[in-house]
């Protein structure tokens, strides 16, 4: 097994540094073959990548870490299945926020239970679509109570601005973690975020590293993609690089990655994801990967230190960024905007 630099979120519960990300196997990048997926998942655990993010919303994920986590028990025993660290998602549906009630909390955590085949959920991320629906932070001491009764052992919240995760921790909930969008195109949590989450101690776990796989060798020199993209994912991330300054500065960033790579013998993603996790505050990237190919790379984003002058040369681009402005998942809070509006609200309905 591969040494991964392991960061210690809450006492006694370390997690990898690099986290597999589970989104990329809920069916919206193109079919999935389970086989190989779930070879692939155990292809990451061996390698030292211990820790696995998914989402009661993310079709089939968490069925399928649950059936990772049988493999093995049965072919390794107690020991192994015990390393494992599965971080999963609460997302009440949009349309339950108005009612929703400490039973439909519970529901929704046995649901976990029993797809991920745990008697306890090693984190509960927390995530809420409109703060103008005010029972949010009922619904978050439902699911600290579930804590008290042992169905949940630590819990995160996932897209919080800032004022809300102050609001979280004057309230005592014991928040361990933020899940938020974090990349060099995308720094809204160093407006805030990150200060008052060092502050608390609360580890910042980052998705969106490597912004969709804009942020990669495939794209520098290519021409700006025009008309509807492959997937949602790379829809909602070119929006973020017209934030950032459009085409044209986000080419330049790519060729400064590139000068940083060619220097460290690694590829431009890698190093992405890299200076992410180098940041203060970070406790791990989330990387998707739909195939084992990508673990290589995924092992060299834990490996690699960067150094200042690399810093240095990323920053004299990522300096002149336009945006994107404003707290943490702000732009996508606005349903009616352009970064709200590709969203999917009440994706647990389906689900059940």
């Amino acid at each position: 097994m591969s040494c991964v630099e392991t960061f210690e979120l809450a006492p006694g519960y370390a997690i990898s540094r690099v986290i597999r990300g589970g989104w990329q196997l809920a069916g919206g990048h193109g079919p999935i073959d389970l086989a190989t997926a779930l070879d692939d998942l155990i292809a990451a655990f061996d390698a030292g990548v211990f820790t696995f993010d998914c989402a009661d919303i993310y079709t089939g994920v968490e069925e399928l870490i649950g059936e990772m986590r049988a493999r093995l028990l049965a072919a390794r025993g107690i020991e192994a299945a015990r390393r494992l660290r599965v971080h999963t998602k609460f997302v009440p549906d949009l349309d339950v926020l108005p009612c929703i009630s400490r039973r439909d909390v519970e529901r929704i955590v046995d649901r976990s239970l029993r797809r991920l085949k745990v008697d306890a959920l090693d984190l509960v991320q927390f995530h809420w679509w409109d703060y103008g629906e005010p029972r949010w932070l009922d619904a978050l001491r439902a699911l600290d109570d579930l804590r008290r009764d042992g169905k949940v052992r630590h819990i995160g919240a996932t897209n919080f601005d800032t004022p809300h995760v102050r609001q979280i921790l004057d309230a005592g909930v014991p928040l361990v973690s933020v899940q938020a969008q974090y990349s060099l195109i995308d720094c809204r949590p160093e407006h805030s975020l990150a200060a008052l989450c060092a502050a608390h101690r609360v580890g910042l776990l980052c998705y969106g590293s490597v912004a969709g796989g804009f942020l990669s060798d495939r794209w520098l020199g290519a021409a700006q993609p025009r008309g509807p993209l492959a997937n949602r994912s790379l829809t909602k991330y070119k929006l973020i690089i017209d934030e950032f300054g459009g085409w044209p500065l986000f080419q330049e960033l790519l060729a400064a990655l590139r000068r940083v790579a060619d220097r460290h013998g690694l590829d431009v993603a890698t190093v992405a994801s890299s200076a992410v996790l180098m940041r203060p505050g970070v406790a791990a990237v989330i990387v998707g990967a739909t195939s084992r190919a990508h673990l290589a790379a995924n092992m060299g984003v834990a490996a690699t230190r960067l150094t200042p002058a690399d810093h240095a040369e990323i920053a004299a681009i990522t300096n002149r960024r336009c945006g994107p402005k404003g707290d943490v998942y702000e732009l996508e809070r606005d349903r009616g905007g352009r970064h709200g509006s590709i969203m999917k609200y009440n994706l647990s309905a389906e689900r059940v």
